[in-house]
């Protein structure tokens, strides 16, 4: 056991680094991971790769933002429950108090701040990051080469617009499979035919979201049970946040329009930290303050339960072949979503000859010398904002 001094200690420690994370993690999920990798892995040591691949792969699992889970969960490895909710509150909180002046200025002004100049160079810095944590995460996640060739079909099958749960779930249960029933390697690996056989684009059918058909009117207690029932069904990316949202609060509610939703996703992808803050600029729009607090917690509140229940789970589930199975395909599919949301992030990245050069560094500085991504992240901002 230890002692309450040193348990103190640990608490301030992830504090202190999520609370930094949350204000330089730009970019949404890929590379927010990447930066807690980053920071937990290598400079800090406090997991294992193995360890930290085994939380990506449980937060995955489990509705809610994947990078917020992931915070959780380390900070319950590392403080315990304490550390469970002052990891989550510190990533959280820089994003919605700076989400929460935006929206103040939309209030007022009617229109967003521009920042074009501080994500052309933060954005290709951001990326090299995510590169190099595949790297690293996938020398731990692929053992074997039939890992390489499920990662591989993952990787294809999303880029195809197959979901992300059917991917994950589909290659955690065929691995798992294939360890209960004892067969050859090429055996095995037929097991992912039917997978690659899927029809490209089926999508895994989204919970229905109760609510009235007609216009309601406007209440607090409404947008915190919404916002509430909102991060307790909602996997996938910012875009599947974006239907949930337009189907309630401007089809059936008729509380937004079109435009200030556009606008709301538009904030939650411009700041650092978690994109579902975006619930934080809409509360406001809609209420002021209070409401603004009551959408955050609602919608960020079932990741905190949800890795609360999981996280104690994990290492009894990585002693049993059968589910050390299913999580070493869960944990290299979850790196292959993640390389296919990194080629989408470069597309839109690396636009010209000194945003390539900002990536490619990036990568090298990490990779080679071990630089903190932090100062990377600080230098891209300060590039872009002298070449706006």
């Amino acid at each position: 056991m230890t002692s309450p001094r040193a348990d103190r200690r640990r608490l301030a420690e992830v504090a202190s680094l999520f609370l930094r994370l949350g204000t330089l993690s730009f970019g949404g999920p890929a590379a927010h991971t990447a930066l807690i990798e980053d920071e937990v892995v290598r400079r800090r040591g406090w997991l294992t790769q193995e360890e930290f691949l085994d939380l990506l792969g449980a937060a995955n699992l489990i509705p809610g933002p994947t990078s917020t889970e992931m915070a959780i969960h380390i900070g319950h490895r590392r403080a315990g429950w304490a550390g469970l909710i002052a990891a989550g509150l510190c990533f959280i909180l820089p994003a919605a108090v700076l989400v929460t002046a935006i929206a103040w200025a939309y209030v007022r002004f009617g229109k967003l701040p521009e920042a074009q100049g501080l994500l052309y160079g933060v954005k290709p810095v951001i990326v090299g990051v995510v590169v190099q944590a595949l790297w690293r995460l996938g020398c731990t996640a692929v053992k074997t080469k039939l890992l390489a060739i499920v990662g591989l079909a993952a990787a294809v099958l999303n880029a195809l617009g197959l979901n992300e749960l059917i991917v994950l779930f589909g290659t955690g249960i065929a691995l798992a499979a294939g360890r209960a029933t004892p067969m050859s390697g090429k055996r095995r690996a037929a097991c992912f035919a039917p997978l690659l056989g899927v029809a490209p684009g089926i999508k895994l059918a989204s919970a229905a979201l109760a609510g009235a058909g007609a216009a309601a009117p406007f209440s607090l207690w409404t947008l915190f049970l919404f916002f509430l029932k909102v991060g307790s069904v909602l996997f996938g990316s910012g875009y599947v946040l974006l239907a949930f949202l337009r189907a309630d609060l401007v089809e059936r509610w008729q509380w937004l329009t079109e435009s200030q939703l556009l606008d709301a996703i538009a904030v939650g992808q411009l700041v650092p930290g978690p994109v579902f803050t975006t619930a934080t600029f809409i509360g406001y729009v809609l209420g002021g303050p209070l409401a603004a607090l009551l959408a955050t917690l609602g919608i960020f509140l079932p990741a905190f339960l949800f890795v609360a229940i999981s996280g104690p789970l994990m290492p009894r589930l990585r002693a049993s072949p059968v589910a050390g199975a299913f999580l070493d395909g869960v944990n290299v599919a979850s790196l292959a979503l993640m390389g296919v949301v990194t080629m989408q992030l470069g597309a839109a990245a690396l636009m010209d000859w000194l945003t390539v050069l900002l990536s490619a560094a990036s990568a090298l500085l990490l990779l080679r010398y071990h630089v903190n991504s932090a100062w990377l992240v600080l230098g891209g901002a300060g590039i872009g904002l002298a070449m706006s």
